[in-house]
């Protein structure tokens, strides 16, 4: 199996397992006299099963992308912790931008000359040409993370 898909099983167990823990809230409980609409017990089985194979899954997962090589950026792991800090960068640079911009504010800081002048406190075009830098960076980043886990076999 590809570590892709291994990644494509992880992501349906985890819905599995809030599909089952929404059906066993919804069952847990019922009024006297009725039935509950599905056995909360054979539910929370299959959702101790789910979650047995999910937690192998997730083993296999990060053994294989603390292995397995990209590029020049060390394992896969390596990848992913830079794809999250580019992820929190491009989103910390583009608030920075909003912000020095006005955006959110209507833009139109003062209505009357009476009014205090609001100020820009960084370059707002740098920012944005930063934000755009960082973007193709993550965008680059991604698809050699995306090939890798195509192409990579997930370890046992």
């Amino acid at each position: 199996m590809k570590l892709g898909e291994a990644l494509t099983e992880r992501a349906e167990a985890a819905r599995r397992v809030e599909q089952l823990r929404a059906r066993i809230n919804g069952s847990a409980r019922y009024q006297e006299g009725e039935l509950p609409p599905e056995d909360a017990a054979v539910l929370m089985t299959e959702l101790d099963q789910v979650l047995d194979n999910l937690e192998t899954l997730i083993r296999r997962i990060n053994r294989t992308n603390a292995t397995v090589p990209v590029d020049d950026l060390g394992t896969l792991t390596d990848a992913l912790a830079r794809r999250d800090v580019l992820r929190l960068r491009h989103a910390a640079v583009t608030a920075a931008a909003d912000a020095a911009a006005g955006s959110g504010r209507g833009h139109l800081a003062r209505q009357l000359r009476s009014e205090l002048k609001m100020l820009a406190a960084l370059p707002v075009a740098e920012l944005r040409e930063r934000a755009d830098g960082l973007a193709g960076q993550l965008r680059e980043l991604e698809v050699r993370i995306q090939r890798t886990n195509w192409e990579a076999d997930l370890l046992d």
